[in-house]
């Protein structure tokens, strides 16, 4: 696939990481001579200088031939104006953009993406996104991540195995032949800085984080059996009033009633546009790194702290005084990927990557087959995939035994129209059902191809 990326920042530059690395055919264009020439030196990409909106850049990246332009700027406009481009005068067949400002997205406006009037297929929201990430890990405290398949019905949970864990040291068989009930599955395991599919055999160990497929209603349950019964919090404190911040605290208002939220935000005119934007939110004007702003909001009091500023530094070290004060939990909006090492040293309990949320946004319409979800995990050495199972695919119509499964894949789940079933060796998947399965990164190619729409169409 050819693909042209507008824009080489963190979060252009973790798209064509993970598309070069699958051997598709990569330009990155930029205006920042620096960024292009960093992306030239550690990617196997080509790059054009040039603003992406200009139609003679996008000519020299490509597009006549391109199958699929990613406008990811930091300016809405250009991502926009670049798409119209791509589609007016070079006919690129899918246009994705990420937009930021909130105003585009506006009911209202609802048909001003359209291929009447801007043609863009896909709209990326990171605000939106992020802001959903937060709400769930919010409602999950004891999950590192908690990402939504199946329409709801099934969830990704990512989990750290802690000293009171009552199923480290047990292999994987006998939790099937202890809860024969349950509607979980081990997909994969972090040992240090080993990620693998485990099989049948495999022990979980004190400080593994373990990948649970579950259905959605048993969530709780398996948080509790991995030795993590945190309860929602009812304090909470933001530090941050941007658009993801105040899409928190809305969010938090309207859905949680007795959740009592406090936000800290150092720019005066942003607290008053987060005051009147919320009603119960109480909104304070000061620096998060300021002990005595950290007190006055709750923090020593609080059972979350949640850091979703622009600067990775400030929401780290907000985290960091917030524990030491006697928050419970905290949780840090990061876009650096080298701080995601710094999380257990600093006694931060969940990082948030907006990147690694937007890249998996992109990955979904990237995927060739009936690919209806995707999610990167440990940027881009595994992904969670769920895919529409074809009358085509090789797996449809036998037994999972017989199926000869790659060792670096598990299916974790099965929806089959509104029931949530649990993979068996004598499983058979039929046309329709859809499938959420752990795949390591080298393993993705081969799970497109078991889920093809025909053999011509690869």
């Amino acid at each position: 696939m050819k693909v042209i990326v507008c824009g080489a920042g963190q979060v252009g530059s973790g798209i064509a990481r993970q598309l070069a690395a699958e051997h598709n055919d990569v330009t990155v264009i930029d205006n920042s001579p620096d960024l292009i020439q960093q992306m030239a030196d550690n990617l196997d990409v080509r790059t054009v200088v040039g603003y992406a909106s200009h139609p003679d850049v996008l000519e020299r990246a490509g597009a006549r031939e391109a199958d699929m332009v990613i406008a990811v700027t930091f300016a809405d406009e250009v991502n926009m104006v670049a798409c119209q481009v791509a589609h007016s005068l070079f006919n690129v067949p899918t246009k994705i953009a990420r937009i930021r400002a909130q105003s585009y997205l506006w009911p209202m406006w609802q048909d001003l993406f359209t291929r009447d009037h801007m043609p863009i297929d896909v709209i990326i929201s990171p605000e939106l996104e992020v802001g959903r990430d937060v709400m769930r890990r919010l409602e999950m405290p004891g999950a590192l991540e908690a990402i939504p398949f199946a329409d709801g019905h099934v969830s990704f949970l990512g989990i750290a195995l802690e000293d009171d864990c009552p199923v480290v040291n047990t292999p994987l068989r006998q939790l099937t032949e202890l809860f024969p009930d349950l509607k979980a599955v081990v997909t994969g395991v972090q040992r240090g800085d080993r990620l693998f599919v485990p099989d049948s055999g495999d022990q979980m160990m004190v400080g593994d984080v373990a990948y649970v497929v579950t259905e959605t209603s048993q969530t709780r349950r398996v948080l509790s059996l991995f030795g993590h019964e945190e309860q929602a919090a009812r304090r909470i404190v933001i530090v941050g009033a941007g658009n993801i911040g105040r899409h928190v605290a809305k969010e938090l208002e309207e859905t949680h009633n007795r959740v009592k939220v406090k936000i800290i935000e150092a720019d005066k005119s942003r607290a008053v546009m987060a005051a009147d934007a919320l009603s119960r939110t109480v909104i304070l004007n000061g620096d998060a790194l300021d002990e005595e702003v950290l007190r006055e909001a709750g923090a020593n009091n609080a059972e979350t702290l949640v850091a979703l500023t622009n600067d990775d530094e400030v929401n780290i070290l907000s985290c960091v005084m917030a524990k030491q004060l006697g928050c419970e939990r905290t949780v840090a909006l990061i876009n650096n990927r080298a701080y995601a090492s710094l999380k257990g040293a600093m006694g931060i309990d969940a990082f948030v990557n907006p990147r690694a949320t937007t890249v998996s946004t992109v990955l979904r319409h990237v995927r060739r087959g009936r690919i209806r979800g995707v999610s990167s995990v440990q940027d881009g050495k595994a992904e969670v995939i769920e895919a529409e199972a074809l009358a085509t695919s090789t797996l449809v119509g036998r037994p999972l035994r017989e199926a000869e499964l790659p060792s670096g894949m598990r299916i974790g789940a099965i929806l089959r129209e509104e029931e949530v079933m649990v993979p068996r060796g004598d499983t058979e998947i039929q046309a329709g059902d859809r499938v959420i399965m752990f795949a390591m990164a080298d393993e993705v190619r081969r799970v497109e191809r078991m889920f093809r729409v025909s053999i011509e169409f690869f």
